[in-house]
């Protein structure tokens, strides 16, 4: 299998990641993230406004466990589950806290053996979506709309030593904040506006499914009612 083509954004040239020196608390947890989209790369180079480094990558996949969550095998939920265990994020409401308990115990993937993990990223402005739904403030249906209002973004995930030995540094470019930074800045404001309006045209209906429901029914990832699948 060829290699495919991947770009890190930092504020710094990284020509040699490692597990090792990955923070715990991104999206899937500690690992190191790239994504095959050079402009999208550029955005989080530059997303404190300040000129950034797009680094790229050849990565060969063969031998590789690699989870797809974007496969249209998997659930909203399980995105979101994979979310909650990660991310450090406060919640307002006792019963929040054990909505994600439940909701990560229930439908995180188990990534014990996983070399490496494609799926959307969640942006600060869209995982308050999700903290929106684990309060209970949102149904399923209107958290799944939102998710998808703007353009999250693929990321490629590496979070074994066995795919850092499959990557190889090509090289690195500047790119400037001037450009970059105000793409970053419309897509997160689209992102929040679309929100908003979502929240304004939501009417509730009694088939609408809240996390409350979602526990107390004691729903599992292969319940028909849950089958909205995250695909491409």
């Amino acid at each position: 299998m060829s290699a495919i083509c991947l770009y890190h954004g930092s504020g710094r040239v990284v020509s040699s990641p490692s597990l090792s020196q990955a923070r715990p608390h991104n999206d899937y947890g500690r690992g190191f993230y790239t994504t095959r989209e050079l402009d999208l790369a550029g955005e989080w180079a530059c997303q404190r406004g300040r000129d950034g480094f797009v680094n790229t990558y050849a990565f060969w996949t063969d031998g590789l466990a690699v989870l797809d969550l974007l496969d249209g095998t998997h659930s909203t939920l399980e995105w979101i589950a994979l979310l909650l265990k990660n991310r450090h994020y406060d919640l307002r409401l006792p019963t929040a806290a054990l909505a994600r308990e439940q909701l990560v115990e229930r439908f995180c993937p188990d990534l014990s053996g996983v070399d490496c993990v494609v799926g959307y990223r969640a942006d600060d402005s869209y995982f308050s979506y999700v903290r929106s739904f684990v309060e209970n403030a949102l149904p399923l249906s209107a958290l799944e709309e939102a998710l998808f209002l703007g353009e999250l973004g693929e990321q490629t995930v590496l979070v074994s030593g066995k795919a850092f030995g499959q990557l190889t540094f090509e090289g690195y470019e500047t790119v400037p904040a001037e450009c970059y930074y105000p793409r970053f800045v419309d897509r997160d404001n689209k992102a929040r506006a679309g929100f908003h309006e979502l929240l304004k045209r939501q009417r509730s209906s009694l088939s609408d499914l809240f996390v409350l429901d979602i526990l107390r029914e004691e729903m599992t990832p292969d319940d028909p009612r849950l089958q909205r699948h995250v695909s491409r």
